[in-house]
This record gives C-alpha cells, sequence and structure tokens, in this order.
C-alpha cells in the first residue's frame, strides 16, 4: 500500500513540478524535490537504481555523504537555479505582480547564501 501510494504522489509532484517550469507562479523546486523523496522511498529497487545512477556519483553522492560539493557542481546548481528564477521573475515583473517577485528574489539569495557559504567546498579528486 506505501508503495503505490508514494508512486501515486511521485507522479503528482513531478507533474506539478513540470508544470511549474511554465507556470512562474506555481514554483518547481519543491515539487521535484518531493519527487526525489516519494521516488526514493516508494521501493528499494528505484532507490538502488537511483544511487547507481552517473547524474547521482557526479553531482550528489559527495553531498548526501555530508562532504560537500565541487566548485563546478555548485556554479551549475547556482547557474541552473537563477536561469529558472529569473525567467520566473522576469515574466511576474512584466505582469507586475511584485510581491510574488519579492519572494522569489528572497528565495533566490537563500539559494545564493545556503551554496556558497553552507555547503562545504570539496576539490575534484574527491
Amino acid at each position: 500500500m506505501k508503495k503505490a501510494v508514494f508512486i501515486c504522489l511521485e507522479c503528482i509532484c513531478f507533474v506539478l513540478g513540470t508544470t511549474g517550469v511554465f507556470l512562474p507562479v506555481l514554483p518547481t523546486v519543491p515539487f521535484y524535490m518531493c519527487t526525489v523523496f516519494f521516488f526514493a522511498n516508494s521501493s528499494q529497487k528505484l532507490h538502488d537504481w537511483f544511487i547507481n545512477t552517473q547524474l547521482y556519483h557526479k553531482h550528489l553522492e559527495s553531498y548526501m555523504k555530508k562532504e560537500g560539493m565541487t566548485v563546478k557542481t555548485k556554479i551549475s546548481v547556482i547557474a541552473t537555479v537563477t536561469v529558472l528564477m529569473g525567467f520566473g521573475f522576469i515574466m511576474m515583473a512584466r505582469k507586475e505582480i511584485w510581491i510574488p517577485c519579492l519572494i522569489l528574489a528572497a528565495v533566490w539569495v537563500g539559494h545564493i547564501i545556503y551554496f556558497v557559504f553552507a555547503v562545504k567546498t570539496i576539490s575534484q579528486e574527491q
């Protein structure tokens, strides 16, 4: 039963997150994070598959082991977040929707502060 509920929630969160890419008012990152959570916890087989992917080893493994991230990975994450949030910001600013713009700007600043100061930077060799 738990597996079916998690797979259902995973699909819903994925659809909402993907919709958020095109609708700036709908947040993308929280839905994608929920998708990953439900995906990883829906079955051990899916979890094992994900942690054996190149994407996981290249970008997330060291972070999940609490070692940190490489400068290249940090820049990649910050650039992606900046582009996506910037697009949402511009679309909302064009419609003069200022409160969500301020919230989005605050979230963006929070991302920058977190990745620059809270996530440890490790060397490429590790």
